[in-house]
């Protein structure tokens, strides 16, 4: 699996992003990727700033991530969609996430569903276009709030540019077993993102008004295995998918510790699936874990 961090991990430090990336090079990870907004700024402070400049760490950006518009006037849809495929060819990246707009799917008619659903295939085509993937994120409040209601959308949508960003917390927190929904949706599924939390009753720390709040409250977000959600079953299922892309989602405190912590236990953990839990590979490999994590550098 090939790991990456995501640049909205540190919406609130003070770092350039220089920094961002000696420290993802230094702590093993694979790629950045990139929040849009992020990517503007860069584009205007630092416009020699790109895919090959990130190559000379060794990374590459997998995915732009932003919000795109799904209702209003369609040449603005169309004008913002464009923009930000530009953007995404100035890092090489291959993936563009948004979300199935702002309501839940149990809140729209079927009509309504499909309407979204087509609008979300339009701003598809104009992706694939550009040789990049359209990646819809699982997520409340969103037509992808639910396995039933994310394989309605992807039918109706029916274009081969437009596939998933498997968030599975959130599809844990829909009720849908995220094994089981990640069978169901595997030929659509573009990338992963993965975090976790302390409490099914704490999940409303990742409500977009509170994550994106420097006053917001971080009680409850814990690295990926001292959650609710059980990563042990989900990462054993996907152990043979060694080509499978996927970021470390973190917005609490204590950033660069716990990437580097679940770096090295999602890795040692796909590790020892591989190889067995009792073999004498796997056990070296919990204890090298244990210590590469209690040593894990920060950034000064």
């Amino acid at each position: 699996m090939k790991l990456s961090v995501c640049t909205i991990t540190f919406r609130h430090h003070l770092l350039s992003f220089d920094e961002i990336a000696d420290w993802a090079r230094g702590s093993g990870f694979h790629g950045v990727e990139l929040w849009a907004a992020h990517a503007r700024g860069l584009l205007r402070t630092h416009p020699q700033y790109g895919a090959g400049w990130l190559a000379g760490y060794g990374l590459s950006v997998p995915m732009l991530s932003d919000y795109l518009p799904t209702d209003g006037d369609a040449a603005e849809i169309r004008r913002r969609t464009v923009g930000l495929c530009r953007l995404a060819e100035h890092w090489s990246a291959r993936k563009i996430r948004t979300f199935a707009g702002n309501i839940p799917s149990r809140n729209m008619s079927r009509s309504e569903r499909r309407s979204l659903a087509h609008r979300l295939r339009d701003i598809a085509a104009v992706v694939h276009d550009h040789g990049i993937r359209l990646l819809v994120e699982t997520h409340p409040n969103t037509l992808a709030d639910g396995l039933e209601p994310t394989l309605c959308m992807l039918a109706d949508a029916d274009h081969p540019g437009l596939g998933i960003n498997f968030d599975a917390l959130h599809v844990w927190e829909a009720n849908d077993n995220p094994v089981q929904a990640r069978c169901a949706l595997a030929e659509f599924i573009g990338h992963y993102h993965l975090k976790n939390v302390r409490a099914r009753s704490e999940l409303g720390v990742f409500a977009p008004e509170n994550v994106y709040s420097a006053a917001g409250t971080r009680e409850g977000m814990v690295p990926l295995f001292d959650g609710a959600m059980d990563y042990d079953n989900f990462l054993s299922a996907m152990a043979a998918e060694s080509e499978a892309e996927a970021s470390l989602e973190w917005f609490g405190n204590n950033c660069f510790e716990t990437l580097v912590q679940d770096r090295i236990a999602v890795l040692a953990h796909l590790g020892s699936t591989m190889r067995g839990p009792g073999s004498p590979e796997a056990r070296r490999s919990r204890s090298t874990t244990t210590g590469a994590a209690n040593s894990a550098p920060g950034l000064a």
